[in-house]
């Protein structure tokens, strides 16, 4: 199965230059390389934060979650945050057979980590 790779990008400074990158399909050893070519340049472009869409991910295996570690630590580095959205069962069993999941940034949906987004960039104002 082939993966289908859609990155949108928001440089609105009320969302902090968020990208969200939804993928279909199946992220394995054949398609990983191509993802990981497409996320270098937008973690490079100094996002805040880079947001996985899971909703269309059917299969993952090894060497996609190691597209997701270098992507994390890449973006804990450049003081950004990465986060998933519409973690699909089978996916979030792999995730935690791997004990992944405590530490990262996970929403059912794209309305809750909205949500969380906000109530944190306030948070962050009332702190300045």
């Amino acid at each position: 199965m082939s993966l289908e790779i859609q990155i949108k990008r928001d440089l609105d400074l009320a969302r902090q230059h968020i990208a969200t990158v939804e993928l279909t399909g199946s992220l394995d050893t054949a398609t990983a390389p191509e993802l990981e070519r497409g996320l270098m340049p937008l973690i490079d472009a100094q996002l805040r934060h880079l947001v996985f869409d899971l909703a269309g991910l059917k299969f993952i295996s090894s060497a996609g979650l190691r597209v997701f570690g270098i992507a994390r630590k890449r973006m804990n580095e450049s003081g950004g945050q990465l986060a998933f959205v519409n973690m699909q069962p089978q996916i979030e069993e792999v995730f935690e057979i791997i004990k992944a999941l405590p530490g990262l940034d996970v929403f059912r949906n794209m309305a809750e980590m909205d949500s969380y987004l906000s109530a944190r960039q306030l948070r962050d104002r009332d702190e300045d």
